[in-house]
């Protein structure tokens, strides 16, 4: 896999991260998105919120919990109104048994309008 990521366009690295998630193949997906997010360079490497959104996905559906919360709080501080990425936190956040901080995130995904 690692030959076919250093010669893969990132569209076309983005589509196959897209299938391997829809085949949960969390794990593989992860890599192909971890790739992108490592190898963007230019305006690109700033935009990237669709691609931490997925990589924070893969990671909660994979039980990398910690990763998931640590790609979840970086969109967030990234895009402050995105109302996905604080319920994405918080539903982490659940599930690490932190109820707590869990709670204040999730109230802040409910005033984006996600709930």
């Amino acid at each position: 896999m690692e030959f076919t990521l250093r010669t893969i366009a990132p569209y076309d690295a983005w589509q196959w991260a897209n299938e391997l998630f829809e085949q949960r193949d969390y794990y593989g997906a992860a890599e192909v998105l971890e790739h992108l997010v490592r190898t963007s360079t230019g305006p690109a490497a700033r935009d990237l919120s669709q691609v931490r959104e997925l990589l924070a996905r893969t990671y909660f559906h994979s039980a990398r919990i910690d990763k998931a919360i640590d790609t979840s709080r970086d969109l967030l501080e990234r895009e402050p109104d995105n109302g996905y990425a604080a319920l994405l936190l918080a539903r982490a956040l659940e599930r690490a048994s932190r109820h707590e901080e869990a709670a204040a995130v999730k109230s802040r995904a409910r005033a984006l309008g996600v709930s």
